[in-house]
């Protein structure tokens, strides 16, 4: 399942770059975020791996986070591996003008398990919605910044 999502976010890309670079900053924006825990490599560089914890309702998802890409301030890509779900994300951005910036996500899963198979294909709506929420939280953030 692939799908993008973009939204315009009202600051200058050099203060997006600055707050999106920053994994503290993502308890400002990331609904349900509990912690992050470097687990390999140089932080926020390629290669590294990250361990990221949220909170789901009752129950805890822990994803790792491999950074692919990042060629800031233009990109930062990266994978999200979870149990039966393994998901490419590619962030891109761009100066609209000097205090507008696009941001685009591009996003695929693809999933092992029957069971997120069967999710995936009975809603895949949800998972756009999930990740456009991301996007929406990260501009009220930004913006508030």
């Amino acid at each position: 399942m692939k799908y993008t999502n973009q939204i315009t976010i009202n600051q200058p890309i050099a203060k997006v770059i600055e707050l999106f670079d920053n994994a503290d900053n993502m308890q400002y924006w990331m609904p349900g975020f509990v912690s992050y825990e470097f687990i390999e490599g140089v932080p926020g560089q390629v290669g590294s791996k990250m361990k990221l914890t949220f909170k789901m309702g009752n129950r805890e998802m822990v994803l790792t986070e491999t950074i692919t890409v990042r060629n800031l301030p233009q990109e930062f890509s990266g994978t999200y591996e979870h149990k039966g779900v393994y998901n490419v994300v590619k962030n891109f951005f761009s100066a609209v003008d000097e205090n507008t910036t696009l941001y685009k996500s591009e996003s695929e899963f693809q999933f092992s398990t029957f069971g997120m198979k069967l999710l995936g294909w009975l809603m895949p709506g949800a998972f756009k919605k999930q990740s456009q929420k991301y996007l929406e939280q990260f501009k009220a953030f930004a913006e508030k910044s």
